[in-house]
């Protein structure tokens, strides 16, 4: 990086001000009550994202028979949409005032209304009084949460009884608010085929709006073969319903509980398969992604109620570092991980929106230099994608598809562009920081044509620009 001049950083863009709405965070397990959200508010509001995914706590809801206490999730809803975000609400989990079962279970986790006629009602019931408080505030509801998982349809998971169930809650919820948007999946498991089969067959299509679906993975390129799939099978049962992102992520530790639970992860590893898993999701052009998770806290999927011990399963997920005290309970200061930086300066980049286009710029080389005493990167092992926005600017993203648990790569690369891109900027999306490229290392091809020669290329997303992309501070 010594040889290009540094200009300043991306600017920051809060939420309030950003038009773009492709990228969401997840303020998950609300319904447990298991960190302060209080403390998040802010940071989430100059982190840049539009979507915050919330779960709406039906136990936490209605202790009383048919009498919802909303005052909990106001404070969060309002507070959200007062810096510029859109909740959307995961209705979930069971109750123990109807059924038995949930009362075992540590926040009602994956304990469905769905054995009596009872428990049904009490559903519509709560999904129609949630629809109809959240009103004007809430457009967006997920029904359930992977319920594909025995983790989350602890009797056994079945994708025609899920379906059921999506009909019954949508019917709800669009009786008082029939502008409602249903999302419905939240698949947690892409190799689920027959379960996503069985869903569909029931005849969910005209009840909902958009599936979600979830996938961890420290390979981000198999995401998009993921899309290509749901997204083929999904027009074969509706044209309008669109496709969302809604959980992705990695831990920050190594060792801990949830997804890639065993990995030998890190602060820095998180943040680079934040960078290129956002990336990704824009390539596979998903309605929007969101990002697992907002804080650091305990999984709490398969604690037993009264157990303390089965449910201290901490996991690291956010991009909001805390502490814990002896309940599991998320304390200290909240602290911005490499992660929520990294995430904050993509935001920024694409915050006024842009659209996928493939630019006139193709790889050069690879050329020996002794910059790496060898040859300039390859294009075989390389991610690129070119964006443009309606002022006439344009990016080129690009990274090295390095192993993210094993390798940390830092080399050079070369392009070749049209000369006419003009205004010419290399973003690091890890530091933001924002450089000028010398002319030493812009080569004259001729006939319309520079080289910008020897630039660094990472495993992680790097931009060059060309016009006012993006805002410099």
């Amino acid at each position: 990086m010594h040889r290009l001049i540094k200009v300043g950083k991306i600017k920051p863009l809060a939420s309030i001000d950003s038009k773009n709405t492709k990228f969401g965070i997840g303020l998950e397990k609300l319904d447990r009550n298991v960190f302060a959200p209080s403390k998040t508010y802010d940071k989430l509001g100059e982190l840049g994202a539009k979507y915050v995914r919330l779960q709406s706590g039906w136990a936490r809801t209605e202790k009383q028979e048919n009498v919802y206490d909303f005052l909990w999730l106001d404070e969060i809803v309002d507070n959200l949409i007062a810096r510029g975000m859109e909740p959307w609400i995961c209705m979930c989990y069971g109750n123990g005032l109807y059924t038995e079962k949930a009362n075992e279970i540590f926040g009602c986790v994956g304990v469905p209304p769905i054995f009596s006629e009872r428990e049904k009602n009490a559903w519509a019931n709560y999904c129609k009084a949630t629809a109809k408080h959240f009103e004007g505030r809430v457009k967006m509801y997920e029904v359930w949460n992977e319920p594909d998982g025995n983790w989350c349809w602890k009797h056994g998971a079945s994708g025609k009884e899920y379906g059921e169930f999506v009909i019954a809650t949508s019917k709800a919820i669009k009786s008082v608010v029939p502008s409602a948007k249903i999302l419905a999946g939240s698949i947690a498991n892409r190799n689920n085929i027959v379960w996503t089969k069985d869903m569909f067959e029931t005849g969910i299509a005209p009840y909902i709006d958009a599936i979600t679906y979830h996938e961890y993975t420290n390979d981000e390129t198999r995401v998009l073969e993921t899309v290509r799939y749901y997204k083929a099978f999904i027009k074969k049962y509706g044209e309008h319903i669109k496709l969302i992102q809604g959980e992705s992520g990695c831990p920050s530790v190594p060792e801990t509980n949830g997804a890639l639970r065993n990995g030998h992860w890190s602060e820095d590893k998180q943040a680079k398969l934040l960078l290129r898993r956002q990336l990704i999701d824009l390539i596979s052009e998903v309605e929007f992604s969101s990002h697992f998770t907002t804080v650091d806290m305990i999984e709490a999927l398969n604690g037993k109620a009264g157990d303390l011990k089965s449910y201290l399963d901490y996991g690291y997920f956010g991009v909001l570092r805390v502490e814990f005290d002896e309940n599991g309970f998320a304390v200290g200061e909240y602290a911005k991980k490499p992660s929520y930086y990294a995430y904050q300066n993509f935001i920024a980049l694409f915050g006024q929106g842009a659209k996928k286009q493939d630019l006139p710029i193709i790889l050069k080389g690879p050329d020996y230099t002794e910059k790496v005493f060898g040859n300039s990167e390859k294009l075989q092992r390389m991610v690129t994608q070119g964006f443009v926005k309606e002022n006439g600017s344009s990016a080129f993203l690009y990274y090295r598809h390095a192993d993210i648990m094993t390798e940390s790569y830092d080399g050079v690369v070369s392009f070749a562009c049209d000369e006419k891109l003009e205004n010419i900027r290399l973003i690091d999306l890890m530091s933001g920081n924002v450089y000028k490229i010398p002319e030493r290392m812009v080569e004259d091809l001729g006939s319309g044509f520079i080289r910008l020669n020897f630039l660094p290329i990472k495993d992680y997303p790097f931009a060059i620009t060309f016009g006012d992309f993006c805002e410099v501070e």
